[in-house]
């Protein structure tokens, strides 16, 4: 069964917690150490997927942490993974955190305030005003916390709530941190470019 109320979304996004792992390992052990880790953790997880999905293997604990739609199909898990790669291997250092941070903790406080408090709903995908509020603060914080430029941070954001919000069909663990890293490694770019 798929989680519903707000206790199940806590642990799923916890589950999201270990992204700072990521980040960690980056910072500590450099760029290459890090994609090795996400490569074999990926690898890991796709084989896992192969049995759930494949093979009919049911995983005790996390099969009741799916949504509906993940039951038959990726988990969430995957998307993000991809995500990070892709965030780690294009981005600066500071983007790449930040990308993976905001698909972390931008949309784990979407969710959560969304569910807890959200009444005013947005698009069709029943997405609450307050929970793109409380992303978009977050993603803000988390923009200037690792670039240090409320322009850009604010663009980061925009991007990473607006993606959250509106794709229905894309999962938003791989949309956030490539569309925010994107468009803040684009606009770091021509700052540079323009100060030339």
């Amino acid at each position: 069964m798929a989680p519903s109320s707000f206790l199940d979304e806590i642990l799923r996004k916890g589950l999201h917690l270990a992204s700072v792992a990521i980040v960690l390992v980056y910072a500590f052990f450099g760029k290459q150490i890090v994609l090795y880790f996400m490569t074999v953790y990926l690898v890991l997880i796709l084989l896992i997927e192969h049995m759930r999905l494949d093979r009919g293997f049911r995983l005790p604990v996390l099969h009741y942490l799916l949504r509906r739609k993940e039951e038959t199909s990726i988990g969430g898990h995957v998307y993000f993974t991809l995500g990070a790669i892709v965030a780690v291997s294009v981005f600066s250092q500071s983007v790449a955190y930040a990308a993976i941070l905001m698909a972390t903790f931008g949309d784990m406080s979407a969710a959560l305030i969304g569910k807890s408090i959200g009444r005013t709903r947005i698009f069709r995908g029943g997405k609450s005003l307050e929970g793109c509020a409380a992303e978009f603060i977050v993603d803000l914080i988390i923009g200037y916390a690792f670039l240090s430029n409320w322009s850009i941070a604010f663009a980061m954001a925009l991007v990473a709530t607006f993606v959250e919000t509106s794709f229905e069909k894309i999962d938003d663990n791989l949309t956030i941190p490539v569309f925010s890293g994107f468009v803040a490694e684009l606009l770091l770019i021509l700052t540079t470019y323009v100060r030339l």
